[in-house]
């Protein structure tokens, strides 16, 4: 029964895939990888990879033939570390992005001498200095653009069409290359060995030059694409001590093996996951839950690695390692994120699979029409003649037929289809970077003009994400004095204690104190007591600030404690007991706060149309107590960054479009697994690399900021999109009936890319 369950179930395999660069590119390889037997392929571009079900062992020889076959080729992920894995993959990442810059300025440099050059031609009919030398040069300038810098498009056409996948390199490829064969048309007709046909050759190169030019911003773009899991493999420790053999060894990371026993003093990161054996510390795991406060540690409590410990030495056991690690979890969350499927991608995919053949055949059936039966044709173009100067049906079958064919190629050239999302995403980036909202993936701007639920991080994100004293208490004010003297001397005792620890709850009074320019003097003897506070003498008084346990310890009585904690306990806050003497003298509240912005921004994101859900690591009191201050739809507590996760996906099978809004390291895989990602720029490195967009100042009114500018933005692209098609669908029927000269139809489409340009010009002037 096991070999049988073991045999069911599927296995997973990542493989590189290598020369891919758009949406069509990854359909053919999905399509040739899941047309084998035993295969679910999902491919990444981003990730450059595909993750497969296998059902059974499939030889990787397989594999190899099915992607070569689509003109691609597949690489086994090499089994090393991680870290060299990823840093070799942005490397060449990096290669690519700068071989694409050159490959684009050498197709320019020859693009734009063939297109002055032919001015005089289009403007006055004249080809200087000589039809000869003009049709021979701007051939020879046009042919270079191709077996030079479009050499790899040519490559990519050729393979893509042999495997029956044709991608948008087979359309550039024929545009290009009918337009550069008409020149050498000319130059024979020229030297009397054919029939007059226009020559077109700048136009050839045009076409290449502002393909590569969109190559290379796919290339700078997917540079970027593993900067998230290099920020977050910057976290391991690079070493750790442990005991063997009766002595502390510090060996590196990796080599530590489930059950050594490791030593973590002060200050230092925990090398991996682990069970403390002895000693008690507060522990920074804010990498795991996203809260500030430092957790308390003591025997037999579990650690993560890579969390940070405060203040105690540790003897802890590990129990995870290498690839078992919250880390390394965290790392596996954003990598399955990474490869996940956009919606603009499937859009991309059906454009594609439907714009490429149709062209094809409709140059294909204005070639065959005119050169089987241009009788059909000719009346159009004699009528046409009288007052359109270019046609001209004296020409030969032949002619005619290229003639169409290629005017058809020509202006069919999805040059307005490919400006008119990214010139509009270009000036929408830009108007968002002026406004602190930077859009980092152009699929965000979609997603987010159609989310309608927004998820909110707690701390750092709506909160101000470091302890504050909120509140300072008298036990009795009658016995101390006016209100404001009596917590002036609560806090200004407490701050004199606490000035001797590192513990962010003590540098929060501390500094409360000295915003509120409360003298204190230095405590004499201060003593740390883990787990509960800290003891020190003021002015000859023995005073201790802390838990009520550490209260009790010092001899106050339980019932002063209960008696002051009935008129301000509160969940959502800690608690930081003062006593002096012997007495009970109050307590100081310290909270995580919302930030000013906080409330205004929900309310207002509510009035939109948007349901608020707040998720968090933080206790359920903390978390309802900040949802209700804030008006929050709906929150979950007590989450780690796999439940934040959990969460998002659910939310997304119920139908919801989401938007999640963090800004710590346990925010990544959330932030990627969301349709679009949004991080508070205060925040960590790794929460910005993770996010598709990011708000720069950290203020929340960057939000409202966004969701306008995705939507002004995004109503810009399927403007241009609409004007791009309507472009095609009439100018398409005019060049297969013979009406459009090549020339008119460059002019047409540099006309239609300037129309889109202009038009995502216009967001300059959205106001946010």
């Amino acid at each position: 029964m096991d070999a049988s369950n073991a045999a069911a179930s599927p296995a997973r395999k990542t493989y590189r895939i290598a020369g891919m660069h758009c949406a069509g590119c990854v359909g053919s390889v999905e399509r040739s990888l899941n047309a084998v037997d035993g295969v679910e392929a999902s491919v990444s571009l981003p990730a450059e990879s595909a993750t497969l079900t296998l059902t059974r062992d499939v030889p990787f020889e397989e594999l190899a033939a099915a992607v070569g076959a689509a003109g691609y080729e597949i690489e086994p992920v090499a089994d090393v570390d991680r870290g060299e894995a990823e840093r070799s993959r942005l490397a060449e990442a990096e290669a690519r992005s700068r071989e694409a810059r050159r490959t684009m300025w050498t197709a320019w440099a020859l693009t734009a001498p063939a297109m002055v050059w032919m001015l005089p031609e289009m403007i006055a009919g004249v080809r200087w200095p000589s039809p000869l030398v003009f049709d021979l040069g701007v051939t020879v300038l046009g042919a270079a653009v191709l077996a030079g810098p479009g050499g790899p498009t040519l490559r990519s056409a050729w393979r893509s069409a042999r495997g029956r996948m044709p991608n948008m390199d087979v359309l550039i490829a024929l545009g290009a290359g009918v337009s550069v064969l008409t020149g050498v048309w000319a130059v024979l007709h020229v030297l009397g060995f054919a029939p007059m046909i226009m020559n077109f050759a700048p136009v050839g190169a045009m076409i290449a030059a502002i393909h590569l030019t969109g190559r290379f911003v796919e290339a700078k773009a997917r540079g970027r694409s593993s900067s998230a899991i290099q920020a977050l493999l910057s976290l391991e420790a690079p070493t750790a001590r442990v005991e063997r053999e009766g002595a502390e060894l510090e060996v590196p990371t990796r080599d530590v093996a489930v059950g050594d026993v490791m030593i973590i003093r002060p200050g230092e990161k925990i090398p991996t996951d682990g069970v403390v054996l002895e000693g008690r510390s507060a522990v920074d795991e804010s990498l795991a839950t996203g809260e500030s406060i430092p957790v308390e540690k003591e025997r037999g409590s579990s650690v993560l690695g890579s969390t940070v410990n405060h203040s105690g030495a540790l003897r802890v056991r590990a129990t995870g390692v290498g690839e078992d690690t919250f880390l390394s979890n965290v790392i596996r969350l954003v990598e399955e994120a990474q490869a996940s499927k956009v919606p603009i991608q499937e859009f991309a995919d059906r454009v594609t699979a439907i714009f490429v053949p149709v062209i094809l055949v409709v140059a294909l059936a204005a070639f065959v029409g005119w050169f089987v039966v241009p009788g059909v044709f000719t009346e159009a173009a004699r009528w046409a003649a009288g007052f359109i100067p270019w046609v001209n049906p004296e020409l030969g079958r032949l002619s005619l037929a290229l003639y169409a064919a290629v005017a058809v190629l020509v202006i069919a050239c999805p040059c307005a289809l490919g400006l008119a999302t990214p010139t509009a995403l270009m000036v929408g980036t830009g108007v968002g970077a002026t406004r602190g909202v930077l859009i980092r993936d152009g699929a965000a701007v979609q997603t987010l003009d159609r989310a309608d639920t927004l998820v909110f991080d707690k701390t750092g994100t709506l909160t101000r994400g470091a302890p504050r004293v909120v509140e300072t208490f008298v036990a009795d004010e009658a016995a101390e004095g006016p209100g404001d003297e009596a917590a002036a001397r609560v806090l200004g005792l407490a701050a004199a204690v606490e000035d001797a620890s590192e513990h962010p709850l003590a540098r929060a009074v501390v500094d409360e104190a000295r915003r509120r320019g409360i003298p204190f003097p230095r405590a004499g003897g201060a003593e740390a007591r883990v787990g509960m506070g800290i003891v020190g003498g003021v002015d000859g008084e023995r005073v201790a600030v802390g838990s009520a346990r550490l209260l009790r310890e010092e001899g106050i009585p339980e019932e002063d404690v209960a008696r002051v904690e009935r008129r301000f306990g509160d969940d959502a806050r800690t608690v930081a007991w003062v006593a002096a003497g012997g007495r009970l003298l109050g307590a100081v509240a310290i909270a995580d706060p919302v930030k000013e912005d906080a409330r205004e921004t929900l309310l207002e994101l509510s009035r939109r149309g948007f349901r608020t859900v707040m998720l968090t690591g933080d206790h359920e009191a903390v978390a309802a107590a900040v949802a209700e201050h804030l008006g929050i739809d709906d929150f979950r507590a007590g989450l780690l960054p796999a439940d934040k996760v959990a969460a998002v996906r659910q939310l997304r099978a119920e139908g919801r479009t989401v938007a999640f809004v963090g800004d710590g390291i346990n925010d990544a895989p959330a932030l990627k697994a969301a349709d679009v990602g949004i991080a508070v720029g205060t925040g960590t490195d790794i929460a910005i690399e993770a996010a598709d967009i990011t708000l720069v100042q950290g203020d929340l009114r960057s939000v409202l900021r966004a969701t306008k500018l995705a939507r002004a933005t995004f109503r810009k692209i399927r403007e241009n999109l609409f004007w791009a098609y309507v472009y095609n669908v009439v100018a398409i029927p005019v060049a297969f009936l013979g009406l459009l000269h090549p020339v008119i139809a460059e002019a047409a489409m540099a006309l239609s890319s300037i129309s889109v340009v202009t038009n995502a010009n216009r967001l300059r002037r959205t106001r946010l």
